[in-house]
């Protein structure tokens, strides 16, 4: 008997969506990268990205345990000469809530192009609308 090895076209991909109302940020996240590497999937193989689609809504319901939404800061360069920018935690999901969870998943998946590909497949949104109701997903 030989093994099974997947390619491209055997490949099925299912849309899941993921309520972060409530949920802590970390488990969350481990959560959601499991699905887009395909590691759930009992085909998979780490060179062929395997993943699924996910779709997060009420990002800006999530929650931080102990005193991080206090201290935890996320820090972006811009390129320029001293351009280090620092922004807490609380007023970064004030103002761009999807941008916490997206950093925090995007941070869990390989570094390198499958893993930038896996990537494309997380949509983050805001508010529990979200516009790929055609794509019938289903809760994660």
């Amino acid at each position: 008997m030989s093994t099974f090895i997947p390619s491209g076209k055997d490949i099925s991909r299912k849309w899941y969506v993921v309520d972060a109302s409530g949920q802590t940020l970390g488990r969350l996240a481990t959560k959601a990268a499991s699905v887009l590497s395909g590691k759930l999937n009992p085909q998979y193989v780490p060179y062929i990205d395997m993943g699924d689609h996910v779709i997060v809504i009420n990002a800006e319901k999530v929650r931080l345990t102990g005193l991080k939404d206090q201290k935890k800061l996320y820090r972006r360069y811009t390129g320029f000469p001293g351009g280090l920018r620092e922004e807490s935690f609380t007023r970064l999901i004030n103002r761009k809530p999807e941008m916490v969870l997206e950093q925090a998943i995007k941070g869990m998946l390989p570094k390198s192009k499958m893993g930038r590909q896996m990537a494309t497949k997380l949509k983050v949104y805001r508010g529990d609308k979200h516009p790929h109701g055609a794509q019938m997903p289903v809760a994660l």
